[in-house]
């Protein structure tokens, strides 16, 4: 029944988790490539911002520098000289001052052959060609910024570089006194912004997207989760009620089939059945030393019960319901299989509960299965074995427990324990413990049995206290 549980528990289900998850997925990719493209987004953006404001301080620069700088030496010392350190304390002056607060790493002043002859560090000045592209395009009157990254191979893989500078390279031109910055190029100024503290926090703010999205991501795979095993739960359930419900329709048609068949012969087998055995009976009578007519009537009893049990199982059982105890029915049980509990030897102990409450129930009906059940136990325990019946009860339900020190029961018989004609008994009916179990869910309750842990059979029942079922009173 597991098999076909889960069978048919994943027809319909597996699609809509296919999905499900499928669906996660391309939404948490999803997720990871709109964060990655907004960091990307917000790289740009930081950088058009930062060579943006470059360019304004170089205009600033270039205006304060040809104004406080390079018409005073002009004026003064006749061309611009800043080897001289009057020259050169001037213009580290006025550079200082007009970059004074604003976030500037280096600058570096190339003249026209391309050697640096202003710089905030000192051991660069005299350099020559060390401006590269970014310098030559400066001298052609372009303005240009460019990021150069520094760091292994990982840091640049997941864009977390471990240095980030923005270097601009403008052209530094004479003013006119009407149109501004638009005058002969007297040189190159390259400004170096350090970009790394805001590119490590863009980077950190990157991995917090990602760890959100995959928190999130994962709180709805949770939730999905449950949901999916809840809607399994509910299909298993469905399923479990339906197969039952198969089971029992199935049954009810053998059973339905099964009494016709027997009534039918009963009736026929009955009636001669019963000439038999009072002619046997009359028979063994007239002679007593003969012991034929014995074996006759011996036989034929046998064959009635047979015909009884058969006429119990199939037909439809309706409890004639009253109060009655629990307790008093196993007692009388014990007390009927006394002779063959004292034959084998073994014993039966009792673990009754205090104060349990009558139950609504056909006690006759009840006596039969549970003598049934003592029954089997004698013959499944060895000689000086023991049977134990105990008892429990909690709100509206109670519970009955049958257990025995026997072999227990293979795999293969509990698969078929309830099959009608399964037997493993010589002269058994395998009528046995269907008959046991119909009287127990005629009174809306429950059976099984299992093999103990060591070795042996636990049965348990479960009965309702109240019962509702139509009398046939």
């Amino acid at each position: 029944m597991p098999d076909i549980i889960n069978a048919e528990k994943v027809k319909p289900f597996r699609l809509v988790k296919y999905f499900t998850f499928s669906s996660l997925v391309v939404i948490f990719i999803g997720a990871l490539l709109l964060s990655l493209l907004n960091i990307h987004w917000t790289k740009k953006m930081v950088l058009k911002k930062s060579a943006t404001y470059a360019h304004l301080l170089i205009e600033n620069l270039n205006h304060q520098v040809y104004k406080q700088f390079i018409i005073p030496v002009v004026l003064k010392f006749g061309k611009i000289q800043l080897r001289k350190p009057e020259q050169f304390e001037l213009m580290d002056h006025v550079v200082k001052s007009t970059l004074h607060s604003f976030e500037v790493d280096t600058v570096n002043f190339y003249d026209m052959d391309g050697t640096i002859a202003y710089s905030f560090d000192k051991k660069v000045v005299g350099l020559d060609n060390t401006g590269g592209s970014g310098y030559y395009k400066a001298v052609r009157g372009v303005l240009n910024s460019d990021l150069l990254e520094s760091g292994n191979y990982f840091q640049l893989l997941i864009g977390a570089p471990k240095k980030s500078l923005l270097v601009t390279f403008s052209p530094i031109r004479a003013e006119e006194p009407l149109i501004g910055l638009s005058g002969p190029i007297l040189g190159v100024v390259e400004i170096v912004q350090d970009l790394s503290d805001d590119y490590k926090n863009i980077f950190r703010f990157q991995i917090l997207v990602i760890l959100t999205s995959s928190a999130v991501m994962g709180l709805i795979f949770i939730a999905l989760r449950n949901m999916v095993k809840r809607g399994e739960n509910i299909i298993e359930i469905r399923t479990k009620e339906r197969i039952k419900l198969k089971e029992q329709l199935n049954r009810a048609e053998k059973l339905s089939a099964l009494g016709e068949l027997i009534a039918g012969i009963s009736h026929e087998i009955r009636n001669p059945l019963g000439i038999i055995i009072s002619s046997a009976e009359l028979l063994q009578k007239k002679l007593p030393d003969n012991k034929i007519p014995s074996f006759i009537v011996e036989e034929s009893t046998r064959l009635n019960n047979i015909l009884t049990e058969f006429l119990n199982f199939a037909k439809p059982l309706k409890p004639n319901l009253s109060s009655c105890s629990i307790h008093n029915i196993l007692d009388k049980n014990i007390t009927a299989i006394s002779s063959e509990t004292k034959e084998k030897k073994c014993v039966i102990e009792k673990k009754f509960c205090k104060n349990m409450p009558n139950i609504t129930a056909d006690a006759d009906m009840l006596y039969q299965a549970f003598l049934n059940l003592f029954i089997n136990a004698t013959h499944a325990v060895s000689e000086q074995g023991k049977i134990c019946v105990y008892t429990a009860f909690s709100k509206n339900r109670i519970n009955i427990f049958f257990e025995d020190d026997g072999p227990g029961i293979t795999q293969e018989l509990l698969n078929k324990i309830w099959e009608p004609f399964y037997t493993t008994k010589e002269k058994g009916t395998g009528l046995g413990l269907g008959i046991v179990k119909n009287i127990i869910e005629s009174h809306n309750g429950f059976i099984t049995i299992e093999n103990k842990n060591i070795k042996g059979v636990k049965i348990a029942i479960e009965l309702p206290i109240f019962n509702t079922i139509e009398s046939q009173a």
